[in-house]
C-alpha cells in the first residue's frame, strides 16, 4: 500500500526549490490544498532562516 502524503510531498518540493506553481494536484482539491500547505510551511521557514543569516 503506497498512500501518498500530499503535505509531505509539498514540504519536500519546497526543500528542493520546486516552485509552488508546480503543485501536481487539481486546483481546488483537498490534495492540492495539503500540498500547498506543506510547501508554504517549509518555504516560510526557509525564508525566515535566510533573513536571520543562518
Amino acid at each position: 500500500m503506497t498512500d501518498r502524503d500530499p503535505f509531505a510531498e509539498g514540504e519536500r518540493a519546497a526543500r528542493e526549490n520546486i516552485p509552488a506553481e508546480a503543485n501536481p494536484y487539481s486546483d481546488g482539491s483537498d490534495d492540492h490544498a495539503l500540498w500547498s500547505a506543506g510547501h508554504e510551511k517549509v518555504a516560510v521557514a526557509m525564508e525566515a532562516s535566510e533573513s536571520e543569516g543562518t
